[in-house]
Formats: C-alpha cells, structure tokens, sequence
C-alpha cells in the first residue's frame, strides 16, 4: 500500500524562544519531507540573539512560514475584566471564567477564523500544534468544522479545565507527551488514552561538545573558581530566586568558598534577580550573560547546573547537561524528575526548598569524587536512552497515523 503525503500546517503561537522551539526545529530539520510537506503559521516572528528570528531559521532549512499578525488587547476588554476583577473579588473562578470568556472574544474566536482560512486555502489535511492545549484552543475550534486532523504536540506540563479536556477529546486525534509525566496530567484531567502517545524530548548525541574553556574566560573565571550555572527564561515559572536563595545559604555556611553563578537567559525577572543578589551581598558573584546562541559552550563549562523550575514538560536543557557530563541539580517536578534518578544520575530537591537545594549545592562543591560517579551514569543514562532519532520516528509515526476523526458524544 502507497504512503499518502500529509500536508500538514504547524501552529506556534508562541512569543519567545524557548526549549520547545529548539525541538520543534530539530524536528524538521529531520522529518521525512517526502512524507511530510510542513507549512509553519506563526504569530510572532520572535527573536534569539544576534538578530536570528524564527523566519530566518525556517527559511534557511527551506521551510515555509506565514504570519498571522496580532492585534493589541482593546480598550473594552482591558476594562471589562478590572470590572470583573472588582466585582468578583471573591471569586477566583469566576474571575477565570469572564476573564477566559473576554479573551475568547477578542483574541481566540478570531485568530480561529484566521487559521480556519489558512486550512481550507491551504487544502490541509493535519493541524499539528506545538505548545499546550489551554494555548491553543484556536487550533481546535478552526479544525472542529474542517476535514482537517488535529495533533498537539504538548512540550510543557499543562494547564486543564473541565472545559479544555472536552475540546480535546471531541476535536483532537492525538496528543504526544514530551514524557509520561506530561501524559499522566492529560489523563488525571480526562483527555481520553487513546488519545495519548508519549514521545520523549531528545537531543543528538553525535554532536561536537564544546569544552567550556573559552567561556570561562571569557567569563573571568579561573579554574579554581566553582561556576554554579543555569540556563533559561527569566521569567517566574523557572524559580531563579529560589536559587539566589539557595546561594545565599551556601554562602552563610561556606562563606570562604570561591564560587560564580552564570544565569544564561532574559526575562521579565532580570532586574528583581539583580536586586535579590545585591540585598544578599554577593552581587558581583552573579553573572547575567543575556540570550545565547550557544547554550551548551556554557553547560560546558558549568561545574553544575541548576533548574529550580515549578513545572517542565521533559527539558532539554537537562539531556544536554548529562550529555556535557555537567552535574544536574533539579527541583523533583514533572519532566525533570522522570529524567534524574536523584543520587544517581543527578541530584532532585522538592520544589521550593532552598535549604534542600543549598545542601546540594555543598555537596556537588565539597565532592568532586561524587560529581564523576553520577556525571558518567546521566551520560550514558542520555546515549542509551535519549538519542534524536528515536524523537523524530516517534512524531513521524504518530502524524502519519492520525485521520480526521470527530467524538460528538464526548
């Protein structure tokens, strides 16, 4: 039987790059275009340094890309929900629900609209969408009325309402999990399991790996000197004052010890960090280097990473410091906890505990003997498990499968 070619219309509406952007382009700097012929729609043309945008990007590895243009939030909408927040003061959920019901009005039903157009224009036959449901909920109501298969691809642990599942499960054909922690919370909220494939967050293995060296010199930092480091958007849900925190405490009981931290990213969080170092002393042991095109020079040349998160889909940032046989000290979240078996191939602390996360941060500096023992398992923990090839297949499969189906009993 003759493959049929799936000509497939990928929606990110996303506003900055970030770790699942990295993957999506992995992705199709590899899917089969034989099989697959992928047009990406865009809100935002986003940036990452050195003025490279994603347009850039998608042109130079010869995939399209439109643009629908976004309008700012109105005057009317502004104004109905501070009435709804006065108004419902006692009411969380009430103040979701008209606050959902307003964005639907302005932004969601025509963004729809939009992508509905794009569809049927297009001749479509999958719509593969690559955030989380709660995000992308345009996608569903353009496809509901289409001959048009939908496929999300859910990078982050997400965010559910009764409200969302019920999209899902009548307009969706498939839901890929970045990992099985992902897949647990889309079917603890209801969204039907045959609906569910998990497809883990990859990395390639083959790559050259940099050795840090340059980057610490840059930096200033000379060997002596232990490089504490994290990678990120500086933005709440990364907890990066959780580590300052942390740092802070390790200082209180080491105050003789040499040591840097390197926050690599930018965010709405940069100047509240910088205070927060200050007001504890040590704000010129902090380093904040920007966005950087080349994340693992600095992975290289941490002597540990650190990711304090509240939430993650399966970080790749984690797979690359285990690659870079960079020790890992994570929060035990989604995502990162299925990839750190804690004493083993890194070090797990519970999220929010920055007397747990300072205790770590003495072991990793105190125990050189530690660091190589569990570096050597998270690397091989990546080769043997983790490897890009097996990401791509797994997608290839599932967008290969799916055919325009409708659930109207859900």
């Amino acid at each position: 039987m003759t493959q049929q070619r799936h000509k497939i219309l990928l929606l990110d509406n996303g506003k900055e790059w970030g770790g699942g952007t990295n993957s999506m382009l992995e992705l199709l700097k590899r899917i089969d275009r034989q099989w697959f012929d992928i047009t990406c729609c865009f809100y935002y043309n986003y940036a990452r340094g050195e003025g490279e945008t994603i347009e850039n990007v998608l042109n130079s590895i010869h995939i399209p890309v439109i643009f629908i243009p976004q309008r700012k939030q109105p005057g009317w909408a502004k104004i109905s929900k501070e009435v709804a927040r006065a108004f419902l003061f006692f009411s969380k959920s009430g103040r979701k629900k008209i606050t959902a019901s307003i964005d639907a009005q302005w932004r969601i039903k025509p963004n729809a609209m939009a992508i509905r157009e794009r569809l049927r224009q297009g001749g479509y036959d999958i719509l593969y969408m690559n955030n989380q449901p709660g995000s992308n909920l345009e996608g569903y109501l353009a496809a509901e009325s289409l001959d048009v298969a939908v496929v999300q691809h859910c990078r982050i642990e997400p965010v559910m309402s009764p409200a969302i599942t019920q999209i899902v499960n009548r307009v969706g054909n498939a839901v890929i999990a970045v990992s099985h922690g992902v897949e647990s919370v889309l079917l603890n909220h209801g969204v039907k399991k045959s609906l569910c494939t998990t497809v883990s967050n990859a990395i390639d293995i083959h790559q050259p790996l940099p050795s840090g060296q340059a980057i610490r010199q840059s930096l200033g930092v000379d060997d002596s000197t232990f490089l504490f480091g994290s990678i990120g958007s500086l933005i709440p849900r990364k907890s990066c004052h959780h580590t300052i925190e942390a740092l802070h405490h390790f200082q209180q009981h080491h105050p003789d010890a040499k040591w840097k931290f390197v926050l690599v990213g930018e965010g709405a969080e940069h100047e509240k960090l910088k205070r927060q170092a200050a007001d504890y002393g040590f704000a010129d042991r902090v380093i904040f280097t920007g966005f950087r095109n080349n994340p693992l020079d600095y992975l290289a040349a941490f002597d540990a990473f650190i990711l304090a998160s509240k939430s993650e889909g399966l970080p790749r940032v984690v797979l690359e410091s285990m690659l870079l046989k960079t020790i890992v000290i994570g929060s035990s979240v989604t995502g990162t906890a299925e990839l750190i078996d804690s004493g083993r191939t890194g070090l797990l602390y519970p999220y929010g505990d920055t007397v747990a996360l300072a205790s770590h941060l003495q072991q990793v500096w105190q125990d050189g003997a530690l660091r190589d023992v569990i570096t050597q398992r998270a690397y091989q923990h990546v080769i043997d498990n983790y490897a890009i090839e097996h990401y791509v297949a797994g997608v290839e499969a599932v967008l290969g499968a799916v055919k325009p189906t409708r659930n109207e009993n859900v």
